[in-house]
């Protein structure tokens, strides 16, 4: 239901490319949008973490990907994407209604958002990772998007 509202929204629909985490652990699973993508013609990135830094990778199959850093899916061989106007989508463990989100903690999306400043962002939670307020800093870069199963927050 996420990922179909993702798909819908007008920033998803005028991208060229999407750059997506893969979806594990109990994060919104994101193969059902990166299908979606493919199907439309769009390129698809995702992360691979490179020491300090997050670099996105081509992804024109599953099986491209193997266990990465803290578990996640990352592509095996890295093709960098070049896309400076890709839709981003994020993934976080907890948001408010602000759009603040807490992450693992590494601090990479961040990092990679605040060197690549053209990016349009969404940021796909279930409802139960809503809190009233979760803590911040003033480094963190907000998605301009909160996608839940309930609503949309901008």
């Amino acid at each position: 239901m996420i990922c179909e509202c993702i798909a819908g929204t007008e920033q998803f629909q005028k991208a060229e490319c999407i750059y997506t985490y893969v979806g594990c652990k109990n994060e919104v699973m994101t193969q059902p949008l990166i299908e979606t993508a493919w199907k439309l013609g769009k390129r698809v990135a995702v992360p691979k973490v490179c020491g300090r830094d997050m670099i996105f990778g081509v992804l024109t199959n599953f099986e491209q990907l193997e266990e990465g850093y803290f578990g996640i899916p990352e592509p095996t061989e890295l093709i960098p994407a070049e896309d400076e106007y890709a839709l981003m989508i994020m993934p976080g463990v907890a948001f408010d209604r602000m759009r603040r989100r807490v992450g693992y903690g590494g601090g990479f999306y961040d990092r990679y958002l605040a060197a690549h400043t053209h990016h349009m962002t969404i940021a796909a939670a279930f409802e139960f990772q809503l809190f009233e307020e979760v803590p911040w800093e003033d480094t963190d870069i907000l998605p301009q998007m909160l996608v839940t199963e309930s609503g949309i927050y901008k």
